[in-house]
């Protein structure tokens, strides 16, 4: 074998040495992370409070054949609600017109001819009440004062800050429990956390559904509680 052969053999078997040991290797891509062992737990937190506010959706409804009596006879009603509910303490800015509208209604005979036609004014007032120890007499008055309809209460809280932050504590604190548990049942330690996110729900506990006039001189209605809480989902490292 002369020289030119040797050296060429030579060279094909230390390529085929270089390309056998990158083979063997994983390249690194500039920039890619490490791949990180990780746990992933949701914990909930919820709070009980006591409401202090009320809303109310008043309704006067009226009817007759003439669009400016329906209307005229709506008015004197919705002035007299908002007459008794001044001299219960609600003040003008928490009485508030949410709608008004005046549509064309239809009576019909038992052959479904038409009999006359009466045109309803809707009037739709949105109160809020501060004092809740006066809620069963407002209802009440309202009620006497020509309010033919009341389209459920709702309840409340004004500063709901402090439940917010007790319910968010809560929520962290049992996740971080959950991780715990979970990491010393499979033999391992946990290490920084590497995502958080918290989010809330607050549901308002409906006590109150009701429409007509049929109310006792003290109406019976119980604020209860409301209940806010909290959900916080947590990533933490494996160490």
């Amino acid at each position: 074998m002369n020289k030119k052969h040797l050296l060429t053999l030579v060279i094909g078997f230390v390529l085929v040495s270089l390309l056998s040991a990158c083979a063997g290797q994983v390249a690194a891509v500039p920039g890619q992370q490490p791949n990180v062992r990780t746990i992933s737990v949701s914990g909930y937190g919820e709070v009980h409070i006591v409401p202090d506010i009320a809303y109310i959706n008043i309704g006067v409804q009226t009817r007759s054949e003439t669009v400016k009596d329906a209307i005229s006879i709506n008015n004197a009603q919705a002035r007299a609600i908002a007459d008794a509910l001044a001299k219960l303490g609600v003040e003008a800015k928490d009485i508030q017109t949410s709608s008004f509208n005046v549509y064309p209604m239809q009576e019909y005979g038992p052959n479904g001819e038409v009999l006359r036609t009466v045109y309803v004014v809707d009037n739709i007032v949105y109160v809020t009440v501060r004092d809740l120890q006066k809620l069963g007499e407002i209802l009440d008055q309202v009620v006497q004062n020509g309010a033919n309809t009341i389209n459920g209460i709702s309840f409340d809280v004004l500063n709901k800050e402090e439940a917010q932050s007790k319910a968010r504590d809560l929520a962290i604190a049992d996740a971080r429990k959950q991780a715990e548990e979970i990491a010393a049942a499979a033999g391992v330690k946990l290490g920084n956390i590497t995502n958080i996110s918290v989010y809330g729900n607050y549901n308002p506990v409906p006590t109150y559904d009701g429409k007509g006039g049929n109310f006792a001189a003290s109406v019976p209605v119980s604020a209860g509680q409301l209940v806010l809480s909290m959900t916080a989902s947590i990533t933490y490292e494996i160490k």
